[in-house]
């Protein structure tokens, strides 16, 4: 048995009982029911994923999962690959927006080379899980390979159990870094939706309208080559993914299989999450979405996974930045549930009653 089918059989079903003690604490608090919105849901599932009321999510950690796209030859981004790694080593030295976004959020950042085109010196602290330098070409060929898609997965659930193994996990964020990106993101949720590659193509960074049509014409070209069944998620991420997309899904399983909480950026981060759940459905129960993207197609993957996004900011960076500011209000679900008192303890008749 692969480590992708271990860990997939290996994810449980967050405590019911709890979730529902969670859910009449909130109903009898001394305050109108629902008046705090989707917070109070967050608080809930959050009990039901720890088994008790007091949640603590004491260590979050933000995985930026990196790659580079061939797909990039077909003029769909506006900046060169060469910026990936650039970026990789900016996250390192703290000078990128996840860094300041994540300090703020009392989490740490942790970079991962899923299938970045460059070869980074074996000190520096990353997790090293290069699956191959960066992905084919895939409006003219696969992606990857079958078993380079399930390898990449397998790598972003070899970061959860690693970081499980240094102490305990109670948030795990997941971000993104890929030059071109956005169009193999695209093309899964094209897959998944089965609305025309215009109706759910961006800009991405910003490409001009001829740089559209170039984006669009390389995923209609890849789909047409390829046609990906959405029955088979390794082999959508192989004929049209990226490499830290599968990383991507792979610490979205990682982490349920290990009863941890997810909250996934935004639309790379959730293609990710897309694969994830259509690989291992349990999963969704541990996924939380933190925002609404600015990229048109992740309205539609966030409408797939059924999810509903905390934040709506006009966001496009990607990195992990909204999956950080998310958690800051995940943190105050936990603090609406546990400190609110109810109205048998403040002594106030309950109106609602």
């Amino acid at each position: 048995m692969s480590l992708l089918e271990e860990r997939i059989q290996q994810i449980g079903a967050p405590d019911a009982d709890a979730y529902e003690a969670a859910r009449e604490r909130l109903r009898n608090q001394a305050r109108p029911a629902g008046c705090l919105g989707i917070l109070e849901d967050v608080g809930a599932r959050l009990s039901g994923i720890f088994g008790v009321m007091d949640v603590h999510l004491a260590r979050k950690v933000v995985i930026t999962c990196a790659g580079d796209h061939g797909i990039c030859a077909e003029g769909v981004s506006l900046f060169p690959q060469e910026v990936t790694p650039q970026m990789v080593y900016n996250f390192i030295n703290g000078g990128a927006s996840i860094n300041v976004l994540a300090k703020h959020a009392g989490a740490a950042v942790r970079v991962a080379d899923i299938g970045v085109n460059h070869d980074f010196e074996p000190a520096l602290p990353i997790f090293h899980k290069k699956v191959r330098r960066g992905t084919g070409n895939f409006a003219i060929e696969p992606a990857m390979t079958r078993d380079e898609a399930r390898k990449s997965v397998e790598a972003g659930i070899e970061i959860v159990d690693e970081l499980v193994r240094e102490s305990p996990l109670h948030l795990l964020g997941t971000g993104d870094m890929g030059i071109g990106n956005t169009t193999p993101s695209t093309a899964i949720i094209a897959a998944y939706s089965g609305l025309s590659v215009s109706e759910l193509t961006g800009r991405g960074t910003g490409v001009d309208d001829e740089g559209l049509r170039r984006k669009i014409s390389a995923i209609e070209r890849g789909l047409a080559l390829h046609k990906p069944d959405p029955r088979d998620p390794l082999g959508v991420l192989a004929a049209v993914g990226g490499l830290e997309i599968g990383g991507l899904a792979g610490l979205v399983i990682g982490a349920a299989a290990h009863g941890v909480p997810v909250v996934c950026d935004g639309f790379i981060a959730t293609a990710g999450a897309l694969i994830a759940c259509e690989l291992a459905p349990k999963a969704k129960a541990y996924l939380f979405a933190s925002h609404n993207s600015v990229e048109i197609g992740h309205a539609f993957m966030l409408k797939h996974l059924g999810l509903q996004p905390l934040l709506h900011l006009e966001f496009r960076l990607g990195e992990g930045t909204g999956a950080a500011l998310a958690m800051e209000l995940m943190d105050a679900s936990t603090r609406i549930l546990a400190d609110i008192r109810t109205f048998e303890e403040v002594a106030i008749q309950d109106a609602q009653a």
